[in-house]
């Protein structure tokens, strides 16, 4: 048994025992240790980088450390095995940046809650009422007498049936519990909380007639990446709370195939699944509801929108027939989810609302994202685009919509790049590069003189526009300019200092080599080639698409024209893209705010066509037609090419 310690950067430790033999990221993960691990553990990706600065342990050299860097120490922890000898790893901040802070939102700005009343506003525009099947109700009873001895229990629902005109009224045991004592000590003159159909009525809860009740409902959008929520009052819609974190099982890896292949492993999907809730969500429901004043017990009713793999690991069900064709998962809607069955630590009859899937890899966040684009009640053709981990797009208008994903992988939250991280403190967010003399100006996420640790989507498109568009990278992304901040390996591939490190807050400069361009440029043209073969495939062109509404979780927010300049995007008008934020989080409260929007959802789902790319001949020739800067034909891009 050896003695196994984590030391981070600003000198906690995490210590652990851990036997001969075990894998060092593997007793990261069970110590909950945040190390990024984007390839899960199988050496691919280079990011587990930890310094050995105590002990031994065994660990093989890969192309990912440097032999000076692995004479200072450096190893990858998914390579490292510990021995019988103690051991001290140092994680540093870009290993552990994946992992982000939970945050519960200021919602004095208006910023915060504006995207959701424009998404009521519009919603109502399209005739669709914001109500709801949950009310609180007030009903006074007479009190039991020698003359009148009817149970406690009939006499409620007789009140019931007496205030709304129903047969069958269901009170489950956790109201039947407290029913005697609210009973008396309210004179028989109480509150109750309900959901009412056409077929039964509910009691969720009683109250006694002077305790103020909010009907709590929380609405979910769980990425891939980063899990963001709401907490609302279900009555008027009215945000109570909104909070944030990252998504536990990103240790797992970064994209949805390796957390399908790590939830195959013995014990896998419950791992995965309490990796989600138990980790993530109700800290985060935790968190909003005492920022709120509200008890947990007091939220009835929850929305999740996620993509298919997360929708079937949060509700713990075998996703491995996603990854595999025909590609089926087990359910693209169901109605059968309660808290109790899954953990959720909110009203444990709260029943579980989830946003329909349409296709293996299109799922309920794209779904509920159409809802909120509108572009299902316009006539203008209209293209929307989920940006994260996979690539969604959905084009039409009021007479037709298609869908299709790409596989982008995780390059846009950071991934398969070397200093990529997700947008969180010290993440370069956005960066503009001198023609001339070829320095760089940034901005970092967080508090101002936070120092840049890594690039997050957002600002890795903004640099690879900028090289290109300065002449500094070529077409194919080489370098073919030289100054100080361009330099070359003893193999001869180039990279750019965007911070040395003595500005930088890691270990290291912060640079952009050649092979991180390359895999960006793979992923930039899967979106566009996705799109070129969506719009083939119905004999449009991108000069007939009169919107864009982008969505996703790219930092604060992509540059357009940089988005363009790289050929990620159509070269069309500036003014025709709009950045409509996490409209899968907008979309899950607006189902959970009314019933009708919730139809609404599925009937788009229902009537979506899905565009399979893998069966399409001509996609894997627009691919490779896409993988250059900004494109093999720079007709299609004839701004991009006047401006250069």
């Amino acid at each position: 048994m050896a003695r196994v310690t984590f030391t981070f950067e600003d000198g906690s430790k995490v210590e652990v025992f851990a036997n001969a033999g075990d894998n060092l990221l593997e007793i990261a993960r069970g110590a909950n240790v945040a190390i990024d691990a984007p390839c899960s553990g199988n050496a691919s990706c280079g990011k587990c980088r930890v310094q050995l600065i105590g002990g031994e342990m065994e660990s093989k050299k890969t192309l990912h450390i440097s032999d000076e860097e692995y004479a200072a120490g450096w190893r990858l922890a998914c390579t490292s095995i510990i021995t019988e000898a103690d051991v001290e790893v140092l994680v540093p901040d870009i290993a552990a940046a994946y992992k982000s802070r939970m945050k519960v939102a200021d919602l004095s700005s208006k910023e915060e809650i504006a995207i959701f009343e424009n998404a009521k506003r519009d919603i109502q525009f399209a005739s669709i009422v914001l109500q709801n099947s949950l009310d609180v109700v007030e009903v006074e009873m007479d009190p039991p007498s020698l003359d009148d001895t009817m149970p406690d229990v009939e006499r409620l629902t007789r009140a019931l049936k007496r205030y709304i005109n129903i047969n069958m009224v269901r009170v489950p045991y956790v109201v039947l519990r407290k029913l005697p004592d609210i009973l008396r000590d309210n004179n028989f003159r109480v509150k109750c909380v309900l959901r009412t159909t056409s077929r039964d009525m509910y009691v969720y809860d009683i109250f006694g007639q002077d305790e103020k009740v909010v009907i709590g409902g929380i609405a979910i959008d769980i990425g891939t990446t980063t899990v963001s929520a709401v907490l609302i009052n279900m009555e008027n819609g009215d945000i109570l709370a909104k909070g944030s974190a990252g998504n536990g099982q990103i240790r797992y890896g970064a994209d949805v195939i390796n957390r399908i292949i790590e939830s195959r492993k013995p014990g896998g999907v419950k791992k995965l699944q309490d990796a989600i809730i138990k980790e993530t969500l109700n800290p985060i429901i935790r968190e909003m509801c005492k920022s709120a004043h509200l008890p947990r017990n007091q939220v009835y009713r929850v929305c999740v929108a996620s993509n298919t793999t997360m929708n079937h690991l949060f509700a713990g069900i075998n996703a491995d027939p996603l990854r595999m064709e025909p590609y089926i998962p087990a359910f693209f809607k169901t109605n059968s989810l309660f808290a109790s069955d899954l953990g959720l630590e909110v009203n444990k009859d709260a029943h579980i609302i989830v946003a329909p899937n349409i296709g293996s890899y299109v799922g309920g966040d794209i779904t509920a994202g159409t809802l909120v684009s509108m572009i299902w009640n316009r006539p203008e053709y209209s293209l929307f685009i989920d940006l994260g981990t996979n690539g969604e797009l959905v084009f039409g208008n009021s007479d037709f919509m298609m869908s299709c994903a790409c596989s982008a992988g995780p390059a846009f939250e950071g991934g398969d790049i070397s200093c990529g991280m997700r947008a969180t403190d010290g993440a370069i967010e956005a960066c503009t590069i001198d023609k001339e003399t070829m320095e760089p100006t940034y901005t970092v996420v967080g508090d101002p003189g936070t120092k840049p640790i890594g690039l997050c989507g957002s600002g890795i498109i903004d640099v690879i526009s900028e090289l290109y568009m300065t002449g500094i990278i070529n077409p194919k992304g080489k370098f073919v300019r030289e100054g100080k901040r361009v330099r070359h390996d003893k193999y001869g591939m180039g990279s750019y200092v965007i911070a040395f490190e003595e500005d930088a807050g890691s270990v290291k400069d912060v640079e952009i080599t050649e092979v991180d361009i390359d895999n960006f440029i793979r992923a930039k043209g899967a979106i566009f080639s996705a799109i070129r073969t969506m719009l083939n495939s119905l004999d449009f062109d991108v000069s007939m698409i009169d919107d864009v509404y982008v969505a996703g979780g790219i930092g604060s927010g992509i540059n357009m024209q940089n988005a363009v300049n790289i050929g990620m995007f159509p070269d069309i008008p500036m003014e025709k893209f709009h950045y409509i934020g996490n409209s899968s989080l907008t979309g899950a409260y607006l189902m959970l705010l009314s019933t009708p929007a919730e139809k609404k959802t599925y009937e788009l789902a229902q009537n979506m066509t899905y565009l399979e790319l893998s069966t399409v001949p001509t996609y894997m020739d627009e691919f490779v037609g896409a993988c250059f800067l900004p494109h093999t034909d720079t007709t299609m891009f004839p701004s991009v090419m006047k401006r250069k």
